[in-house]
């Protein structure tokens, strides 16, 4: 199991992370098992920028963290996500950002790739979608996400009404 974190705050968001949702499904050899609701979170990091809609999708792949993640990131580009070489724009708006959150109970520490995402135990805005879909989801290294999520405040963080997830691929 693996598991991606989608945010967006600049356009319509609803509509580019349904589209994500479908985009991780049509990936090579990938398939979306679960996908949460949307939820509205204040922006994280620098402040001063519109609220995110974030959610989590749980995907069943063969595909390398590495090949993974190469993918995640032409999913954004093609969402219209620019990166600036130097990272000044991290915590900024975005069309969309695509994490990383989970690669089975792997560690992966290499250039560019840290699995398990390295402040997930701290993002209320990503365990609680991630949460809903996987309640027994364990961190590498942390413990049950689910206690993770018990420590911190999530009431600045809103539900949105549900949104069924786009059907899976019925062949492949």
């Amino acid at each position: 199991m693996v598991f991606v974190g989608l945010g967006s705050n600049l356009g319509d968001s609803a509509a580019i992370l349904q589209a994500a949702f479908v985009s991780l499904d049509e990936l090579p050899d990938t398939r979306l098992l679960k996908a949460s609701r949307l939820y509205r979170t204040p922006a994280w990091g620098l402040t001063s920028q519109p609220d995110f809609l974030n959610a989590v999708a749980m995907l069943d792949t063969t595909l390398t963290p590495q090949a993974l993640l190469a993918a995640l990131l032409r999913i954004e580009r093609d969402a219209g996500r620019l990166r600036r070489d130097d990272g000044s724009d991290r915590w900024g708006p975005r069309t969309l950002d695509l994490d990383l959150l989970l690669y089975a109970d792997q560690v992966i520490e290499e250039p560019g790739l840290r699995v398990p995402h390295p402040h997930l135990h701290d993002r209320a805005f990503a365990l609680l979608p991630l949460v809903e879909i996987a309640p027994q989801v364990r961190i590498p290294g942390i413990g049950a996400a689910c206690d993770s999520l018990a420590r911190m405040a999530t009431d600045d963080i809103q539900a949105l009404p549900y949104t069924p997830p786009p059907p899976t691929h019925a062949a492949r």
